[in-house]
């Protein structure tokens, strides 16, 4: 069992070296990839909270877009 504690450890170690590796060299990338997570979990939300309100018809939809309303 103690090995396996120490084996832990270190993928852990090893996780943790990664990510600043990544944060160091790559933060462009990095960035990219937060930018997406966040876009998605704003798009869900928007989803979500468009299941439950009214539905509009296409041409209220276009009104609004073409700035008519």
């Amino acid at each position: 069992m103690p090995q396996l504690i120490v084996q832990e450890e270190q993928i852990k170690n090893l996780i943790k070296e990664a990510i600043l590796e990544l944060v160091r060299e790559q933060r462009e990338v990095l960035y990219d990839m937060l930018a997406e997570v966040i876009e998605d979990l704003a798009l869900a939300q928007a989803i979500q909270e468009g299941e439950s309100t009214e539905t509009a018809s296409q041409a209220e939809v276009l009104k609004i877009l073409e700035g008519t309303v």
